[in-house]
């Protein structure tokens, strides 16, 4: 078990690096505009919720950590 908790715990940090230095370049590369604020799309209106990356992101963790803590508790309880 621990073995695979270490290496888990590799892959997810390898993630978090290559997430952060994607997001570093993606935003030197972009060209500061004057208007920062932009119109929002008529769908992204409707479903303000649904079409929101970050709320998805945290339900989602908070949903896995739920499945995984369920899990362990249920066999090794």
């Amino acid at each position: 078990m621990a073995q695979w908790a270490f290496a888990l715990s590799i892959i997810a940090v390898f993630i978090a690096v290559a997430g952060g230095v994607y997001t570093y370049r993606l935003g030197r590369q972009q060209k500061w505009q004057g208007e920062l604020d932009a119109p929002l799309p008529e769908k992204v209106q409707e479903h303000a919720y649904l079409r929101n990356p970050v709320l998805l992101a945290y339900v989602s963790a908070f949903l896995l950590a739920a499945i995984v803590i369920l899990f362990l508790a249920l066999r090794y309880g």
